[in-house]
């Protein structure tokens, strides 16, 4: 039996946002864990269902036994990113979805590829508190100043040191191709090293002669479902 793909609305300032939610074949017994993807530059728009069909989507559906959990896949709007109102459409999407479903807000996962990846770093930055872990695929810091600066922030820091102390209490496996050509290796190598000296919980699996697709090889990594699962707030 497959998993689905279920259409639904989300309406953030009176905007109406479509994005999507994955059920699994099988449930997970209430409260289950829930993982947020955010998709790259090529999946924008406002169709509702591009973004489910590359990066994390495909392997949900290859593959629906590995991921026993509930994806929620919002949609970026064309000629933006993933800031400011994308990612305040992206967690309404996940509160609608916690809320439906009876997910667990211990075992909240945030993900993304690309452009998506600089999201997930950004959103991870402005929430650190709500996600019990983080996959960030072939991206990069996208550090924004009012967090880094914030009441008991790291004022005066370089912006990537000021990141980690801020995240380095979240669990994270990053993934980069080492012949991207799009973005560099050297932006998920440099946010790892902060990381990891920081003392954060940090994995990292670089690709040899990999190009910008490394989400196939990275969502398909056989201990990738388990090490998220494992994870809890």
């Amino acid at each position: 039996m497959p998993g689905t793909f279920e259409p639904r609305t989300v309406d953030v300032g009176g905007v109406a946002y479509r994005y999507q939610v994955w059920l699994p074949p099988h449930l997970p017994a209430r409260p289950g864990p829930v993982i947020l993807f955010l998709h790259g530059a090529g999946e924008r728009g406002d169709d509702g269902g591009a973004q489910t069909r590359v990066g994390l989507g495909p392997a949900l559906e290859r593959d629906p036994a590995r991921w026993p959990l509930l994806a929620v896949f919002p949609q970026c709007r064309r000629e933006v990113g993933w800031r400011g109102p994308m990612l305040r459409q992206a967690l309404a999407a996940l509160d609608e979805t916690v809320l439906e479903f009876g997910c667990d807000p211990a075992r909240q996962y945030l993900t993304g590829i690309s452009m998506g990846a600089f999201g997930s770093w950004r959103l991870a930055l402005e929430t650190p508190d709500r996600f019990a872990a983080i996959v960030p695929v072939c991206g990069g810091l996208d550090a924004p100043p009012a967090v880094l600066y914030r009441a008991g922030g790291h004022a005066g820091m370089e912006p990537y040191d000021a990141s980690a102390q801020l995240l380095r209490g979240l669990p994270a496996w990053v993934f980069h191709g080492a012949a991207d050509g799009v973005i560099p290796v050297e932006e998920s190598r440099r946010v790892v090293d902060v990381l990891r000296a920081a003392g954060a919980d940090v994995r990292y699996t670089e690709y040899p002669g990999a190009g910008h697709n490394s989400w196939d090889q990275a969502y398909s990594e056989p201990d990738l479902p388990s090490w998220l699962l494992g994870r809890k707030r």
